[in-house]
């Protein structure tokens, strides 16, 4: 912004002196140092339109690959989740995960309420009684990964960064939070925005990493999860998509 009030002042200023050479400067200079200034005036308003543009391009960038990212991190979420409901605990590599994927199954149950007689208060009041249970039936299995995936293979490259920087890989960990003497089961999974957008104008890079704002990704990097409080969610806003 600062740039472009400096540029449309020497802009206006440079006109200016278009002006007065034109009234001022002898017949002969006048040619050369007009094509001059206009030569000034259009590298300046060229400077000036890329100062708008450039910013606007890049956030089209990176909202789309934003985008491809959380598709991918909200895929490591649902695995990890079903790891969780599965095992008792979230896996600390991809390795692991992809592995459980590929052999886990889901227990199938079914939840219904009956009753039944209480023998104690039948024999207590001279009377049939009867109390109200819940009966769990096991209805069988299904593979979890037709569950989270059917027949899509895409776990298996879930550790790869969809877009940006070629060959990077999404950092993640896995581990216990303690809340009242309790160790409960914590993961995350994160990758830089730099390695996102590597390729984007640095200085606009910069800027994003130090974003505060509610409409977007607040910090360097786009994550799931965490290893610090007990937290499934992702970091980007409803504008991404659902975080949870």
């Amino acid at each position: 912004m600062t740039f472009f009030l400096i540029a449309l002042a020497v802009i206006l200023g440079t006109i200016g002196l278009v002006k007065l050479v034109d009234k001022f400067i002898p017949s002969k200079l006048k040619p050369v140092l007009t094509i001059a200034l206009w030569l000034l005036i259009a590298f300046l308003g060229y400077q000036t339109y890329m100062s708008i543009y450039e910013p606007i391009k890049f956030n089209k960038e990176k909202n789309k690959r934003y985008a491809v990212v959380i598709e991918s991190l909200i895929d490591i979420r649902d695995a990890q989740l079903a790891h969780k409901q599965v095992t008792g605990q979230f896996a600390k590599t991809f390795d692991n995960l992809i592995k459980f994927i590929d052999t886990a199954e889901y227990t199938l149950t079914q939840r219904r309420d009956s009753s039944i007689i209480d023998k104690e208060l039948t024999r207590r009041y001279g009377v049939d009684t009867t109390k109200d249970i819940v009966i769990i039936d096991t209805l069988g299995t299904v593979p979890v990964k037709d569950s989270l995936f059917k027949s899509s293979n895409r776990y298996k490259t879930m550790m790869n960064v969809p877009v940006g920087e070629e060959g990077a890989k999404f950092k993640m960990d896995a581990g216990f939070v303690e809340q009242n003497k309790i160790n409960i089961p914590v993961f995350e999974a994160y990758v830089k925005k730099d390695v996102i957008l590597f390729d984007q104008n640095r200085d606009l890079v910069i800027q994003e990493n130090q974003i505060i704002s509610v409409d977007g990704v607040n910090g360097d990097a786009l994550k799931v999860g965490s290893m610090d409080e007990v937290k499934t969610g992702g970091n980007w806003p409803k504008t991404y998509g659902d975080s949870e």
